[in-house]
């Protein structure tokens, strides 16, 4: 299957909700739009202690978003992960000690059981 490519807009995209969840304090470790080879596609990857709620997180993401002006149309596929995730652990353990992850290009990544093909990080502590 091709991959379909991230555009200039789905990569602002990703910044702006990656700050709209630090102006209310639901501050992420990891986000990253992350092309995952069991989805082959492209999602929008968080990770955080305050999201470690399993379904639940979802709802709390949205909620935020909408506060900050950004509808669930608009909102891209989103994946949050458990900080307990290899794909976590080891983008924490790679990048996590890097000055400023944010616009970092990742690729053929493996990541535990799991494999990244494409990324780019916004946010990895």
């Amino acid at each position: 299957m091709a991959k379909t490519a991230l555009i200039a807009t789905d990569l602002s995209f990703g910044r702006k909700v990656a700050e709209a969840l630090d102006k209310i304090d639901l501050h992420s470790s990891v986000a990253a739009w992350l092309f995952l080879d069991q989805y082959e596609d492209w999602r929008f990857v968080l990770a955080s202690r305050d999201l470690d709620g399993g379904a639940k997180s979802y709802g709390r993401v949205h909620d935020a978003l909408a506060s900050q002006g950004i509808s669930l149309e608009q909102t891209p596929t989103l994946l949050i992960l458990e900080m307990s995730h290899p794909i976590v652990r080891e983008l924490r353990r790679v990048f996590g000690k890097v000055m400023s992850a944010e616009g970092k290009r990742i690729g053929n990544f493996p990541a535990g059981d799991r494999f990244v093909e494409d990324g780019i990080l916004y946010r990895v502590r």
